[in-house]
């Protein structure tokens, strides 16, 4: 855990937890596509609406107990050096914060993952996914005992299928064992997909009920961005947060924590 930060907000006792998934394209609040190309420069170079961009997301995440973060920038030019994982954990009031950096670019870019937490974990670990082109990885938090943790996986999936099965496999090995299991984050295919099928098939994970569309956030077509989690946590319906500040759309969902399992 030794990215694993504390600031000094009190914690409050909670049986449900609300559990948020963003994709934050580092604040760039893309809303065409033609500002994949003109907005491309801002993927190296600072932006003078990054800053209040970022203030409005941690205004948002701010209602919600964990919060799995990608496309997050760990401090470097374009993000005029702040760590936004930090800026987003200090102005959401989140006692706990952890970001893993998958692409070190330097100054250019810190391509990060990061998860905001109101709840100590017992344990972190960070993982480098498998592929050819490396530059993915996954988040490993464990809540309460040993015996009986709730495991919360967060993680930003390739582009490419073939790569994608593979980083599943490698998950589905991950938290085969554990009863209490969260997997949040951009996993970059539909529930329909040949990938995901292999995902339930390997682990406990449920299928939601409803599968809201998160991409591209200006009309939504596909739904990329998931919460999937084990049957002991009784989770309510995945819902869509209306909020366009990246090219993706945030997904909440509540939890119910198993009196096993001691936060």
């Amino acid at each position: 855990m030794d990215r694993l930060f504390e600031t000094n907000f009190h914690k409050k006792p909670i049986k449900q937890l609300r559990l948020l998934s963003y994709n934050i394209q580092v604040g760039m609040a893309s809303s065409r596509y033609r500002h994949y190309l003109t907005h491309s420069w801002k993927h190296v170079l600072p932006h003078t609406k990054s800053l209040g961009n970022l203030e409005n997301i941690a205004h948002m995440v701010s209602e919600f107990d964990l919060v799995a973060l990608q496309e997050v920038d760990a401090g470097s030019m374009r993000s005029h050096y702040v760590n936004q994982i930090e800026y987003l954990a200090q102005r959401g009031h989140f006692p706990f914060w952890y970001y893993q950096t998958n692409r070190n670019l330097g100054r250019i870019a810190q391509n990060s993952n990061g998860f905001l937490t109101r709840f100590r974990p017992t344990k972190v670990e960070e993982h480098k996914l498998p592929g050819v082109i490396r530059g993915r990885g996954a988040i490993i938090v464990h809540y309460g005992s040993s015996e009986q943790p709730m495991v919360i996986v967060v993680a930003h999936l390739a582009l490419g299928k073939r790569t994608r099965q593979l980083q599943i496999n490698y998950l589905s090995d991950l938290v085969k064992g554990y009863e209490h299991v969260v997997l949040m984050g951009d996993l970059n295919c539909q529930m329909n997909s040949s990938e995901m099928d292999s995902l339930l098939k390997k682990t406990q994970f449920c299928t939601p009920e409803v599968q809201p569309k998160t991409f591209p956030s200006w009309r939504p077509t596909r739904s990329l961005d998931h919460i999937l989690v084990t049957p002991s946590l009784r989770a309510g319906q995945l819902e869509v947060v209306d909020f366009n500040m990246s090219d993706h759309l945030p997904v909440a969902v509540a939890v119910n924590i198993p009196e096993a399992v001691k936060i």
